[in-house]
């Protein structure tokens, strides 16, 4: 038998390779600004056109590399940040593998400009699929400038499963804000398509937080402190009345590097129990510094994710710690034992006794002797003969109670003109005569979660959250295609606060919600005015609503208008649906129930659940077998 197993090429491998490292535009963002780092560079620059497809460039003045250097870091498992095995125990720099640069170089346009401080001339190299084009000598200031063009431009296949350009702009946007976050002290400048997104210099953590997410963020924030022997917590939480549904500020960054750490993340929420409602995420961004050899960094390929040795003490450090900073600054409610002064006994009464009220009784007062003289109000002795004054009420006009009442006869004539409304009939939209229906209960509620209904054949269990979700889809996407949206008008604009990125895909959907019904007024950098809103939305309900309408959007909604309209609609129909446990009274059965059967598509939900199930008369018989 002919040997079967061969080596792989180069150019192939690192094609595999990169499917790890490479998953999106946003990885190559990560990996080149984590580079940007490690050089030392105090001023970075990120340059993206088209969502990252076209250029990914990243320019920093760090210290640069040699001519041999810069031909040598396109090679796999080249990196001059580890040496041993042993040194994977003790980092404190952010790439190491070695993997990024030709994992990139193989499925893009790779051009490389880097120069350091001692030599005059820099280099540059041009490289595409692994295969290097050029190098020469050129003039270029030091630092590197790393441009990665036309991305999976040898795998189409690859390069098809990308989404819009919004949506891989927004996860740019989000790789970004990890990494300026984790480094407040370095100064960045983010572009896109020409345009400038983000202009942040060097500044303190707080600033960094309120540069990057508005300045209504200041107000959010609670400062965390603490240092043990074991971690060192440090950065701030956002307060307990600035909740959301999404959770979308939540930041832990360990040794200046952004981690996702589920565990960490309930010990938030341990924290700040019994302040936020259920369903709500609060806040934070909070740095641990620990000791290097006590975390696994490299157990993801992202190295987004890091096991701890002693998860349990960070745990409870974490969650005393912000438990801490919420009664410290009276974010918590706290148990006051000092004295009121209101309540202490005034020094001149502290000697004297108190004394009890007393309650004078007239003794002879008989209220049936006749009294045929009145006590005057002067007399000295009115206040104990008071209740002498009482006089019988005179008897004599007694028979004018009881007069002639016209007879029926005489009344009818009364009601001659009157005329009665009668009520309106509906037909039920179930096929069968009144004699198959029971028209006394039609329907019922079945734990708060159910309606249960008659038809001719059984019986039909609806799901009223799906129901209500199903009638309200066909509502919204009606109301977006044929541009019918009714808007209530606001006494008062209602002012929410949203992130630069958030506030993009507002101006996105805003075309969209504007037709659904909502108004809108000026729109800053981080404040929306809503002047109205469709007539179904309570005012009350708009800030959650929205919320909930971001961390949906964020991640589905696309260039294509009817996707939009698709997923807005989805979104609002999930926020205004009723929900398990509403008491619905008998008319909204019935018109929840005659909403649903008549939409286009009634027994599946916009999420694509069922909606109801029927019970037949024989599946009840089988029951009684």
């Amino acid at each position: 038998m002919a040997d079967i197993i061969k080596l792989l090429p180069d150019h192939v491998a690192n094609q595999i390779a990169a499917g790890e490292v490479v998953q999106r535009p946003a990885s190559v963002v990560k990996e080149l600004l984590e580079n940007a780092i490690d050089a030392g560079a105090t001023a970075i620059k990120l340059i993206i056109k088209d969502g990252g497809k076209s250029l990914i460039q990243v320019v920093d003045n760090g210290v640069g590399m040699s001519a041999t250097d810069a031909r040598l870091s396109f090679e796999r498992h080249a990196t001059s940040k580890i040496k041993s095995a042993e040194d994977l125990f003790n980092l404190n720099t952010k790439g190491f593998r070695g993997e990024a640069l030709a994992s990139i170089a193989a499925i893009a346009r790779v051009d490389l400009q880097t120069k350091t401080a001692d030599e005059e001339i820099g280099t540059a190299i041009q490289i595409e699929g692994s295969e290097i084009k050029s190098q020469e000598v050129v003039v270029t200031p030091q630092g590197t400038s790393l441009a990665v063009k036309h991305l999976f431009f040898n795998i189409p296949a690859r390069r098809n499963f990308l989404k819009s350009d919004s949506v891989e702009l927004r996860h740019i946007t989000d790789e970004f804000h990890r990494v300026a976050l984790a480094h407040p002290s370095i100064a960045f400048n983010y572009y896109n398509n020409g345009s400038e997104l983000f202009n942040l210099p060097q500044s303190n953590f707080r600033q960094r937080i309120v540069n990057i997410f508005g300045k209504k963020a200041n107000e959010k924030l609670v400062p965390v402190e603490e240092e043990t022997q074991v971690v060192k917590v440090s950065g701030f939480i956002c307060k307990s009345e600035f909740a959301k549904k999404s959770r979308g500020e939540q930041y832990f960054f360990v040794n200046n590097r952004f981690i996702k750490s589920h565990y960490l993340h309930y010990a938030v929420l341990a924290a700040f129990e019994g302040l936020i409602k259920p369903g709500m995420h609060p806040g934070y961004f909070l740095n641990l510094e620990v000791d290097p050899s006590s975390i696994d960094i490299n157990i993801h390929p992202t190295k987004t994710e890091i096991k701890f040795d002693d998860e349990q003490t960070l745990y409870a450090i974490l969650r005393s710690t912000i438990k801490h900073s919420l009664g410290q600054f009276n974010v918590a409610p706290t148990l006051d034992f000092e004295h009121d002064s209101n309540l202490q006994t005034p020094y001149g009464y502290k000697d004297k006794n108190a004394v009890l009220p007393k309650v004078t009784v007239d003794s002879t007062f008989n209220p049936f002797a006749e009294e045929t003289k009145v006590a005057s109000r002067s007399s000295p002795k009115s206040s104990t003969s008071s209740f002498s004054s009482y006089k019988k009420p005179s008897t004599q006009s007694w028979e004018s109670l009881y007069v002639e009442t016209p007879s029926r006869e005489d009344r009818s004539s009364d009601f001659g003109n009157l005329s009665f409304e009668s009520e309106v009939s509906t037909k039920s939209i179930f096929d069968g005569s009144d004699d198959d229906l029971d028209t006394a209960a039609i329907t019922f509620q079945l734990k708060r979660k159910y309606i249960v209904t008659t038809i001719k054949s059984g019986m039909v269990v609806i799901d009223q959250g799906r129901a209500h979700q199903r009638v309200l889809y066909e509502k919204f996407l009606k109301t977006v295609t044929l541009n019918e949206g009714l808007s209530q008008q606001l006494l008062f604009p209602i002012q929410l606060s949203f992130s630069l990125s958030e506030i993009d895909i507002l101006n996105e959907i805003k075309d969209n919600l504007t037709t659904m019904g909502f108004v809108f007024g000026e729109i800053s950098e981080s404040v929306v005015e809503i002047n109205g809103i469709p007539p179904m939305v309570a005012e009350a309900e708009v800030g959650s609503i929205f919320d909930e309408l971001m961390a949906d959007c964020q991640q589905n909604v696309g260039a294509d208008g009817f996707s939009q309209a698709d997923v807005l609609s989805k979104a609002l129909c999930k926020s205004l649906a009723v929900k398990t446990g509403d008491v619905l009274d008998k008319l909204s059965q019935a018109a929840l129930v005659n909403d649903l059967f008549a939409c286009t598509e009634s027994m599946v939900s916009p999420f694509n659940r069922p909606i109801y199930v029927t019970i037949t008369e024989n599946d009840i018989d089988k029951k009684f077998i």
